[in-house]
């Protein structure tokens, strides 16, 4: 069985077809997330709403709602592989995901709308689901931020992570503004446990969060992670989101044998 290592935006994940196949899907993660390092796991399989479906894991083993670079990389995935043609509709925990090929390496998909956009939970943090049930992020702005700080922030990501304000946990993620399309972000991932390179969904959540608040009029961010740059279109009216694009770079770094 052939497995991919591949990466958007440096977010990494070991990818497989596992139609027709039964895989403890938990115990692989763990196994073949520590061949690379990899952040997360995601397997292919039959689906009777979409393209195909994706069962993603986290490196931890824990099992996730969804993951906006490792859809955009499950669509080159299933492209390359004759699985979907250049459009295709992804089946995700979190509800379908429609995701397009734009070049040999540049992909879309668009994410789940937010469920949650809640700023009573904590003070200065705006707490964000994706998807129903939803991925769930903390974003708050850290003004000045920096990628050299990531180890005196670390202490503060961890604490948000595992606030008691969020119930299942969160992903958190750090933004700071650069001009007023683009943002900085550092984001601190549930199940991986530590910083990312890039997070999608997290990405995604901060855009929803400025859209939400009035703070991204022109409805499009750059969204500068330490591994690649994200563009996000946000789509609607009033501050509510109709559509939400992730839009990125994927590569396949190697194919394994196992």
């Amino acid at each position: 069985m052939n497995v991919w290592y591949m990466n958007g935006a440096g977010n990494d994940f070991m990818v497989l077809d596992a139609r027709g196949k039964s895989l403890d899907h938990s115990r692989m993660a763990v196994e073949l997330c520590k061949l690379t390092g990899a952040d997360g796991y995601m397997a292919v399989d039959n689906s009777e709403i979409g393209d195909f479906k994706l069962h993603f894991y986290n490196s931890d083993g824990s099992r996730g709602e969804m993951c906006g670079n490792g859809a955009r990389c499950v669509c080159r995935f299933a492209y390359e592989n004759g699985i979907a043609g250049a459009s295709m509709v992804v089946e995700t925990d979190a509800g379908p995901v429609p995701g397009r090929r734009l070049t040999q390496s540049q992909y879309l998909v668009q994410l789940n709308n937010p469920s949650i956009v809640d700023t009573a939970r904590k003070p200065g943090v705006t707490y964000v689901e994706l998807g129903d049930p939803g991925v769930p992020h903390a974003v708050m702005e850290v003004p000045g931020l920096d990628w050299s700080q990531r180890e005196a922030l670390r202490p503060m990501a961890h604490a948000l992570r595992h606030d008691p304000a969020f119930p299942k946990g969160a992903n958190a993620n750090l933004y700071a503004w650069l001009d007023d399309s683009t943002i900085r972000i550092l984001t601190f991932e549930r199940g991986v446990e530590d910083y990312t390179l890039a997070c999608g969904t997290g990405s995604g959540s901060t855009a929803a969060a400025l859209w939400a608040a009035g703070r991204l009029p022109g409805g499009v961010l750059t969204v500068k992670n330490p591994g690649g740059d994200l563009k996000l279109t946000v789509q609607g009216e009033n501050g509510t989101v109709s559509a939400l694009l992730l839009e990125g770079p994927t590569e396949i770094v190697h194919i394994y044998q196992i």
